[in-house]
C-alpha cells in the first residue's frame, strides 16, 4: 500500500488532522481564496464547436488565489443567468464540466485543493432538464415530512451525478406577511411545521451525498411590511420564539451549512452580527458547519464601513466564513495586514470550508460518482406529483358538486392558470422542455369520459385590468354543468424581466412581466388583480356551478365565498406536473389531504392574521373581522370527520418529569375514505415568564379511516412540546397550567387542563 506523501491527501487519516496538516501548507492568498465564492458560474464555461469549454475568465479566476474555495451556479439556468437550451448544460455536459472544472484545478495549483460546486435546489435541481418539486409551501401543505424527505433525496441525488456537492435551500422564513414575494420559499408561517420540514430537508439531501446550506439565517420572513431584504423590527424573544426553531431544528439534524440573510437583527446585518454566527449559532448550539453570505451581501457593508476592507473585516470577525459574488472578501489579505481581523479567524474560517471538502469526499472523488440517469436514482418526477396531490388543499364546499362527475355533459374550464405550465412551478425555475409538463386543462380533458366536451376559455391575463375577454368566458360556463374556473398567480420570469444584481427582479409601479410572487415581487394589496375578480363575478353570475382552483405562490385574499361558487381549492405552484394532481382531486381518483400551512386573509388591512399571535383577547376592527378567511391547518375531505375531546394519561405532571400521552378519538361519519392530518396545539392559560400566544402547534399526525371506521389519534407529550422559550431565551418546562387541544384546524380545537408542577413529587 502507497503512503500518501503529505498527510492532507491521506483519506485513512482524521478529518481534523487532514485539515491541520493542509492549513499549515497554504499561503495567505490560498487561504483568502478558499473563502471566496465570487464568481458566477455561467462564467466559467462556453459553448464551442465541439462542446462546451471552460473559459479564460474560469481560469484567471483560479489562478488570482492558486485555488477556489468554491464556484456557484455552473448548471444554473434562468432568465437572470441568461442560460438556455441553446448554450447551456443539460446533465450529461453538467457531469463532464463539473469534473472539467475539477481537473483543471487539480492540474493547475500547487496543493490541488477541490472546488465546492454549489447549487440552487429550492425545489429540484436548477438546471436543464432537473426535476423540479412543487414549491416549499407546497410541501408545508402536504404536513408529510417522510415524503418530502424521499423527494429532496431525489433531487439530491440528481444534483450529485451532475458533478455538484452542495445545495442552497430556503427552508428558515416563515411566512409571517404574505405580502412578501418569497413566501413560496417558505414551508409555513408556523415555526414547529417549519422545523419538522427543515429536519425532513437536512435528512433527504444527506440521504444522497449533498451538502445542504439552509436559507435565510434569521428573521428575514418578519420584515417590514412583506418588504423583500427590508428592516426587522424583532425582538430577541420573538426572533427565538418563532424565527429560529427550523434554524435549531436543522443545525441539530446535520446541515452542512446556513446561509446569512440580507436583514438586520437589532439594527446589525446578519452577515456581520456576531450574536447570531457565532455567540448563538456556533457557541450554544455547537455549529461546526460552514456560514454563507448571501448574494453581495458583504459588499452592502461598505456602507456601515467606508471601505471593502474593513467590511470584509466585520463580516469575518461576525463568523461569516464563505463569500457570495461580493468583492470584498478577495481583500481579507488585507485586513489581517492591516490588524483588522486576526490569522486565527482567518484561519478559522478556511478550516471550516476545508473540513466540508473533506466532509464530502472531494480529494478522492471530486467528479460525478454516478453518471446522469443512474436507475438507481429515486422517481423524482413520480415523487413531485405525490407532493403535489397530497398539498391540493380542499377551503370551501358546498352543494355537493366534488368529486366532478367524469360523463358530464360539459365542462368549462376557464382562467388564466388553467392552460400554463410555466405559471405553476415558481420562482427558481430553469426553462423547460417544450411539451414537458401537463396544465390542468390537459389533465381534465384526459380524464373525461369520450362523449363530454371540455370546452376552455383564458378569460382574462394574470395582471391588468382588461376584461374584453371575460365574455367569451361566460358563453362557455353558461352552457357547462360545471365551471372549473383556475386563478391565482405566477412567478414565472421571462427574458424581459429585469433583475437586480443578486438576481431579483426589479419591480416599479407594477409586477414585472406579469410576475405577482418570486423573489422581488413584493404586493400590497393581497386581492387577486383586477380582470380576475371581474373573470370570477361574471362566471359565478351564470348559475352554473363554478370551482375555483387556486394556483398560487402566496396566500390571496379572498372575497366571501358563496352560491354559485360551489367549492375553492388552493394547491401551491404545485410543478410541471401538478394539473395532473389537482384533476385526480377533482374528479375524487385522490381525496384532498392538504391543509393550510398559512392562514388565508381576508384582505391585507387587516394583516397580520397569523394563528399565533400574542394572546390579548383583541375584539377586531369595527370595519371588518380580525380573524382569516381561512385560518392555519384548515382544509376539507369529501368525507365528514368527527373529532372526541383530548384525553391524557395524567392531569399533572412537573416540570423535570414532563411525560404523557394526548389520545383524541377521530370516526369517519361519511362515505367516502377519510385522510385526516390530525392537529395537537399547546395553549398556556398560566405561569409561564413570557405573555403567551393564542395557541402554538406541537404535533401532527395522519390518520387514515375508511367509512365508518374510529380510532385514535396518539401523540407522546414530553418536554419538547410543553417547553417555552425562558427568560434565558433557551426552551424550558415552567410551571403553570396549559390546555392540550386537538382538533383539524387551528380554528377548531377541543383542550384538556395539564397542570405543570415545580417538581416530579408534587405531579403524583
Amino acid at each position: 500500500m502507497t503512503v500518501p506523501r503529505y498527510r492532507y491527501r491521506d483519506p485513512a487519516a482524521p478529518v481534523p488532522e487532514r485539515v491541520r496538516d493542509l492549513l499549515e501548507r497554504m499561503t495567505p492568498a490560498e487561504k483568502v481564496g478558499q473563502l471566496n465564492q465570487r464568481m458566477y458560474g455561467w462564467h466559467a464555461y462556453e459553448r464551442g464547436p465541439d462542446g462546451h469549454r471552460l473559459t479564460d475568465a474560469f481560469r484567471e479566476e483560479v489562478a488570482a488565489f492558486d485555488g477556489m474555495g468554491a464556484l456557484y451556479g455552473l448548471q444554473r439556468a434562468d432568465a437572470w443567468s441568461g442560460v438556455g437550451f441553446e448554450d447551456g448544460l443539460d446533465a450529461r455536459d453538467g457531469a463532464l464540466t463539473a469534473a472539467a472544472v475539477q481537473r483543471h484545478v487539480g492540474d493547475n495549483t500547487r496543493l490541488g485543493i477541490p472546488v465546492l460546486l454549489v447549487e440552487e435546489m429550492p425545489h429540484g435541481h436548477q438546471a436543464l432538464d432537473g426535476t423540479v418539486l412543487p414549491v416549499n409551501l407546497a410541501a408545508g401543505a402536504t404536513w408529510d415530512p417522510e415524503l418530502y424527505a424521499d423527494a429532496v433525496a431525489g433531487a439530491g441525488a440528481e444534483l450529485r451525478s451532475r458533478g455538484a456537492h452542495v445545495a442552497l435551500v430556503s427552508a428558515l422564513d416563515l411566512v409571517r406577511d404574505p405580502r412578501w414575494g418569497r413566501s413560496e420559499e417558505c414551508f409555513a408561517e408556523d415555526p414547529y411545521l417549519a422545523a419538522r420540514m427543515t429536519e425532513a430537508l437536512v435528512e433527504g439531501a444527506r440521504r444522497a451525498g449533498v451538502a445542504v446550506v439552509l436559507k435565510h439565517f434569521a428573521g428575514q420572513g418578519g420584515t417590514v411590511g412583506g418588504r423583500n431584504s427590508a428592516a426587522t423590527e424583532l425582538g430577541h424573544r420573538e426572533l427565538h420564539e418563532i424565527h429560529l426553531a427550523a434554524a435549531r431544528a436543522g443545525v441539530a439534524a446535520g446541515a452542512a451549512g446556513v446561509m446569512a440573510a440580507y436583514n438586520e437583527f437589532d439594527g446589525v446585518p446578519c452577515v456581520a452580527n456576531r450574536y447570531l454566527l457565532t455567540e448563538l449559532l456556533r457557541d450554544e448550539w455547537g455549529f461546526d458547519g460552514v456560514v454563507m453570505a448571501d448574494g453581495t451581501a458583504i459588499d452592502r457593508l461598505v456602507r456601515l464601513t467606508g471601505d471593502p476592507v474593513s467590511a470584509a473585516a466585520l463580516a469575518l470577525d461576525a463568523g461569516c466564513d464563505l463569500s457570495l459574488w461580493d468583492d470584498c472578501f478577495p481583500r481579507l489579505g488585507e485586513a489581517v495586514e492591516r490588524g483588522l481581523v486576526s490569522e486565527g479567524a482567518l484561519d478559522a474560517a478556511v478550516a471550516r470550508v476545508l473540513t466540508l471538502k473533506f466532509r464530502l469526499g472531494l480529494f478522492e472523488r471530486p467528479g460525478p460518482e454516478d453518471g446522469p440517469g443512474n436507475p438507481g436514482q429515486p422517481d423524482v418526477g413520480g415523487l413531485g406529483e405525490r407532493i403535489a396531490r397530497a398539498s391540493v388543499t380542499l377551503l370551501a364546499h358546498e352543494g355537493g358538486v366534488l368529486p366532478l362527475s367524469r360523463a358530464a355533459r360539459r365542462i368549462a374550464v376557464l382562467g388564466p392558470n388553467a392552460d400554463s405550465v410555466a405559471q405553476q412551478i415558481g420562482d427558481y425555475t430553469a426553462p423547460q422542455r417544450p411539451g414537458d409538463g401537463v396544465t390542468v386543462l390537459d389533465s381534465i380533458r384526459a380524464a373525461v369520459t369520450p362523449g363530454t366536451e371540455v370546452g376552455y376559455a383564458r378569460g382574462c391575463e394574470l395582471v391588468g385590468d382588461d376584461v374584453s375577454r371575460v365574455p367569451e368566458a361566460v358563453a362557455l360556463a353558461a352552457g357547462a354543468d360545471v365551471a372549473v374556473l383556475v386563478l391565482g398567480g405566477s412567478s414565472a420570469r421571462t427574458a424581459g424581466t429585469a433583475f437586480e444584481e443578486n438576481g431579483a427582479a426589479v419591480t416599479g409601479a407594477g409586477a414585472p412581466s406579469g410576475m405577482t410572487c418570486g423573489e422581488g415581487v413584493d404586493l400590497a394589496d393581497l386581492a387577486l388583480p383586477p380582470a380576475q375578480r371581474a373573470l370570477l363575478a361574471a362566471v359565478s353570475a351564470t348559475g352554473t356551478p363554478v370551482v375555483v382552483v387556486l394556483v398560487q405562490g402566496r396566500p390571496h385574499a379572498l372575497p366571501e365565498v358563496g352560491a354559485p361558487v360551489s367549492a375553492v381549492l388552493s394547491t401551491w405552484y404545485p410543478g410541471p406536473r401538478g394539473g395532473r394532481a389537482v384533476a385526480e382531486v377533482l374528479f375524487g381518483d385522490a381525496e384532498p389531504r392538504g391543509r393550510l400551512p398559512v392562514s388565508v386573509p381576508r384582505s391585507a388591512a387587516q394583516l397580520p392574521v397569523f394563528y399565533n399571535g400574542k394572546d390579548h383577547r383583541y375584539r377586531g376592527y369595527v370595519d371588518q373581522s380580525a380573524t382569516p378567511r381561512y385560518a392555519f391547518g384548515h382544509g376539507l375531505s369529501y368525507t365528514s370527520v368527527e373529532y372526541g375531546a383530548p384525553r391524557l394519561s395524567r392531569a399533572r405532571v412537573a416540570v423535570d418529569a414532563p411525560r404523557l400521552t394526548c389520545r383524541v378519538a377521530v370516526r369517519n361519519t361519511g362515505t367516502r375514505p377519510a385522510d385526516e392530518t390530525v392537529q395537537l396545539y399547546l395553549r398556556r392559560v398560566s405561569g409561564g415568564t413570557s405573555w403567551p400566544r393564542v395557541r402554538e402547534l406541537r404535533g401532527f399526525v395522519r390518520v387514515r379511516l375508511a367509512p365508518g371506521e374510529r380510532a385514535d389519534a396518539v401523540f407522546d407529550v414530553d418536554a419538547a412540546t410543553l417547553a417555552s422559550v425562558g427568560r434565558d431565551l433557551r426552551p424550558a418546562v415552567e410551571a403553570g397550567v396549559v390546555e392540550l387541544e386537538t382538533g383539524p384546524a387551528s380554528d377548531r380545537t377541543q383542550g384538556a387542563r395539564l397542570e405543570i408542577t415545580d417538581s416530579e413529587s408534587r405531579s403524583t
